[in-house]
C-alpha cells in the first residue's frame, strides 16, 4: 500500500480527508491556493504547498508538491460559472504534463455526476455520459484525458451534490419559488461517505476503475427539501407543479456495492 499522498486542493473535502488519512498512518501532502493557508494546513500535520492552477500554467512548487507522493487525489472544482471562468481541461493538461515527470504512480480524479446529464431512470457507472452543462463536458473530456494516461493509473469517482458540516443544498434553495424538477430523485453524498469511499479505494488498490459516490436513498426533491427546511427553520422552497412523464436520474453506486461496500452516514439528518 502506497503511504504517501498528496492531496491537490485542501478545501471543504480535501482538508478533512487529509486529516483522516494522517489518522490512518499515510504520509501526506496538500495543495492551497492562499498563503494565508499554509499554517493551517501544516499544523494539522499536513506537508504544505501553495500551488494555483490556471489555464495559462500553474503557479507554484508543483515539482516539490508531486516529489513526495506515491499517489495523487485531485479535488479541484471548474470554476466555470460568473465572470472569471477559465478551461478545466487546460489545466488539467498542465497538470498531467507535470505528474508525467514524477514517480506519480496512481491518481483518484475527483468529477461529477453532473457527467451524466439529463438521463432518466438508474444511471450506474457503465452507463453513457451525456453531460448538459459546460462543467459536465469539460469533466467528461478530463476523465478520458486521464484514463487514457500510460503513465500513471486514475480511478474516477463521481459524486453526487455534497452535504455535511456547513454544507446543504436547502440554505441557498430556502425561500426559491417555481423552482422545476420537484418530482425528480435527490441524488447526495455526505462528506463523511466522501472520505470513507476514497479511504475504500486506497486500502484496497481500486486503480483504473469508475465508482460513482451517491447515497443510495432517493426522495423527490420538493419532499425531501420540504422537510429538511423545516428541521432548520427555514422557509421551504416551492416547486412548480409538472404534468411531464420525465422522472429523472437516480444514480446508483455499483461498483462500490458489487464489491461488498457500503454508505455509512444517511443524507437525512
Amino acid at each position: 500500500m502506497n503511504k504517501s499522498i498528496g492531496i491537490l486542493g485542501c478545501g471543504w473535502l480535501g482538508f478533512p480527508l487529509a486529516k483522516k488519512l494522517i489518522e490512518d498512518g499515510y504520509t501526506v501532502s496538500g495543495t492551497t491556493t492562499s498563503s494565508d493557508k499554509l499554517e493551517v494546513l501544516e499544523n494539522e500535520g499536513i506537508t504544505a504547498f501553495q500551488v494555483n492552477l490556471s489555464e495559462k500554467g500553474i503557479q507554484g512548487n508543483i515539482e516539490g508538491f508531486l516529489s513526495h507522493i506515491d499517489t495523487l487525489i485531485i479535488d479541484v472544482p471548474p470554476k466555470l460559472r460568473g465572470k472569471h471562468t477559465e478551461s478545466f481541461v487546460e489545466k488539467m493538461k498542465f497538470l498531467i504534463a507535470e505528474i508525467k515527470k514524477s514517480h506519480v504512480s496512481n491518481v483518484i480524479f475527483v468529477s461529477s455526476t453532473a457527467v451524466y446529464g439529463n438521463a432518466e431512470g438508474e444511471v450506474s457507472e457503465e452507463s453513457p455520459t451525456r453531460p448538459t452543462t459546460e462543467s459536465g463536458k469539460q469533466l467528461v473530456e478530463c476523465e478520458a484525458m486521464f484514463q487514457n494516461e500510460a503513465n500513471f493509473k486514475t480511478t474516477i469517482i463521481r459524486f453526487g451534490g455534497l452535504i455535511g458540516p456547513d454544507r446543504h443544498p436547502v440554505t441557498t434553495l430556502s425561500g426559491r419559488e417555481h423552482l422545476t424538477g420537484g418530482n425528480n430523485p435527490i441524488n447526495l453524498i455526505h462528506l463523511h461517505d466522501c472520505i470513507h469511499l476514497i479511504q475504500t479505494i486506497l486500502k484496497h488498490g481500486y486503480w483504473g476503475e469508475i465508482f460513482n459516490g451517491v447515497y443510495p436513498h432517493h426522495p423527490q426533491k420538493q419532499v425531501y427539501y420540504f422537510e429538511e427546511a423545516q428541521k432548520r427553520g427555514l422557509p421551504a422552497p416551492s416547486y412548480q407543479t409538472e404534468l411531464s412523464d420525465k422522472k429523472g436520474k437516480i444514480v446508483v453506486s455499483q461498483n462500490l456495492t458489487s464489491k461488498g461496500h457500503s454508505f455509512k452516514t444517511p443524507v437525512i439528518y
